[in-house]
Order: C-alpha cells, then sequence, then structure tokens
C-alpha cells in the first residue's frame, strides 16, 4: 500500500471527486489549515469526472502547505473502486475517507483521528444526529445498512457512513483485494472486529446534488449482497424448497379432489395463480443465480478495478508536482 519512496505521515485523507468541481478546492482549504499529530496529506481521486473537477484539482498542488497527490481515473469506476485506487497511495498511519460534498466539517476529521488513535481502534465510523440528505437518500441508507446488519459479520447497528477512519493495517489488508467490485465496508468486516463509532455533524449540502442516484444504490446494494454474502444463494435454496413444497401440497390436494369428488373442473385462477407464483419465483433464483455467475465471469477474465491514467504528487518545498 505505501510508497516506498516517500515518507510516513500520521493521517492521510482520501477523498473521491466526482463532479466535484464547484466544492473540492474549499475543502482542500479547510483540511490544509488543519495540525493532526504526525502531519497530514491530501489524496485525491478523480473518478472520471465529466467536469472540470481534474483542472481544479491539479491547481491546487502548486504552492499547496501539505503534501497532495492527484490520481485520475481512466473512467468512472465508483466511488469504493476510487477508494480502493486511494488507499494504496496513502502513506498515514491512519487513513481517513470522506466525500468532496462539504457536509463533512473539516474539524471533526481531528477529532475523528484522535479518536481512532487513542483508543487504539483499527476502524471508527462517523453517525449523524441528522443527515442531511433527501429522503429518497435517508431511505436507501437505512434499508442497505439494515441488509448489512444480516450479510455482513458486523457489530449490530453500526451505521456504515463513508466517513470513516481505518489504521494503516487494516487499509494494507482490504486493499489485497483485486476483484472489480469492491465494497469497502465489507472487506472491513472481514479484516477486524476492533470497531467503534462517534457521532459528528452533518452539513447541508451547498453545491449541485448528491452523486448518488437510485441505480447507483442499487448498485451498491448487489455489491454488498452478491460479493461478501452467500445468504441470497441461501435464499433462493430456501424458497425453492418452500416452493416444492406448496407444489407436493397442491399435488396431493388434485389426486383427493380429482378421487373423491370426481368431474370438478379445475380451477383456472387456482391454476393461474400456481403458474405465476411458481414462474416468479424460479424467474427470481436464476437472477440471483445469474448475478453471481456474471460477477464470477468478469472477476476472472480481469476486469479493472480501476485504471490509473495520471499520478502527481506535491510535497511543500520539493518544487513543482511530480
Amino acid at each position: 500500500m505505501n510508497d516506498p519512496q516517500a515518507g510516513s505521515v500520521g493521517l492521510s485523507i482520501v477523498i473521491p471527486v466526482y463532479r466535484g468541481a464547484a466544492t473540492i478546492g474549499q475543502v482542500v482549504a479547510e483540511l490544509s489549515r488543519l495540525r493532526p499529530e504526525g502531519g497530514l496529506e491530501i489524496i485525491l481521486v478523480n473518478d472520471g469526472s465529466p467536469d472540470d473537477s481534474g483542472d481544479v484539482c491539479k491547481a491546487l498542488l502548486p504552492g499547496a502547505a501539505i503534501p497532495i497527490t492527484y490520481i485520475e481515473h481512466a473512467r468512472n469506476y465508483g466511488e469504493h473502486n476510487a477508494v480502493m485506487t486511494g488507499l494504496r497511495r496513502a502513506r498515514g498511519a491512519y487513513i481517513i475517507t470522506m466525500d468532496d460534498d462539504l457536509q463533512n466539517p473539516a474539524d471533526e476529521v481531528v477529532r475523528l483521528y484522535d479518536h481512532a488513535r487513542h483508543g487504539d481502534w483499527d476502524v471508527v465510523y462517523t453517525r449523524y444526529a441528522v443527515k442531511q440528505h433527501a429522503l429518497w437518500r435517508n431511505l436507501g441508507s437505512r434499508f442497505a445498512n439494515g441488509v448489512a446488519d444480516r450479510l455482513l459479520d458486523k457489530p449490530k447497528g453500526l451505521y456504515l457512513s463513508s466517513f470513516r477512519c481505518m489504521s494503516a493495517l487494516v487499509a494494507d489488508s482490504v486493499t489485497r483485494y483485486t476483484g472489480p467490485y469492491p465494497y469497502v465496508d465489507g472487506l472491513i468486516m472481514e479484516v477486524t472486529q476492533r470497531i467503534d463509532s462517534i457521532e459528528v455533524m452533518h452539513l447541508p449540502r451547498i453545491e449541485g446534488r448528491s452523486n448518488y442516484n437510485l441505480t447507483r444504490l442499487v448498485r451498491l446494494w448487489l455489491n454488498l449482497a452478491t460479493s461478501f454474502s452467500l445468504a441470497p444463494l441461501r435464499l433462493a435454496i430456501v424458497m425453492g424448497v418452500a416452493m416444492a413444497t406448496l407444489g407436493t401440497i397442491g399435488a396431493f390436494a388434485t389426486i383427493i379432489e380429482a378421487l373423491i369428488i370426481g368431474g370438478t373442473p379445475s380451477g383456472y385462477a387456482a391454476t393461474m395463480v400456481v403458474i405465476l407464483l411458481v414462474g416468479g419465483v424460479q424467474s427470481m433464483i436464476l437472477g440471483i443465480l445469474g448475478e453471481y455467475v456474471g460477477r464470477t465471469f468478469l472477476s476472472t477474465n480481469g476486469k479493472p478495478q480501476g485504471t490509473v491514467r495520471v499520478i502527481h504528487r506535491h510535497e511543500p518545498g520539493a518544487g513543482q508536482p511530480a
């Protein structure tokens, strides 16, 4: 994970950038004023942003008061893929991941960092007393966290926030995963259970709108469900057994009806209900199997987790960025 050519720092901050041209400059300016113990570096990962986020990020490097690394993906791969790319370049004893939208106050960064290192926690998540997101986004987050409670080996009720702090030990283990569908929180749960959380402020968005839409949330849920758990397959087995049991009962009922009552025509409605019910369950089971098979196929064929186009690093006092 660490760059062997560079010295370590106390804290690395990894920020995936997507449509963040209007906010990333202020985010970096606020973070640059922090003085955490051991020093600070910022890693910006431009995840194929269609706006001029890349130019804005690169303009921040010359003259920056702290080390800044700019990494550019060749295309958009997704937030968790961008975080993985940033973690691989982080040099800090602890790494904080956060968004580029100014909703996480810079002052909370040092508090999160201090809580992790003083408490000797491997990972510290944040939770919000009041979330400044749209209603549908909050409902989607609750649903995803409820699913994670059942599918992942995580502390019950722990809120999985993208504003999190992890030790270099955890980051090094997490970044060994090279598959095309990373889910950072799922990887964390496979590494450690020394996890805590603290409550932080969550500010309203001042520019633009959330990059997460319903489609992205569904994809995130699929990564959670199919990459780190066999629960969907086990659910398919249970439903298959249940439908087979109902089919057997229905078969016996039909035979008894024919032998005892005789001449009673089969009910059209009942027949259609059974056909549609069984067909629906079979289609769902095939879909689940298809999702697993498709992801396995793409992983085997070497679909990249993220392709880095360029890397620029600025070290204060070292002249122009590399």
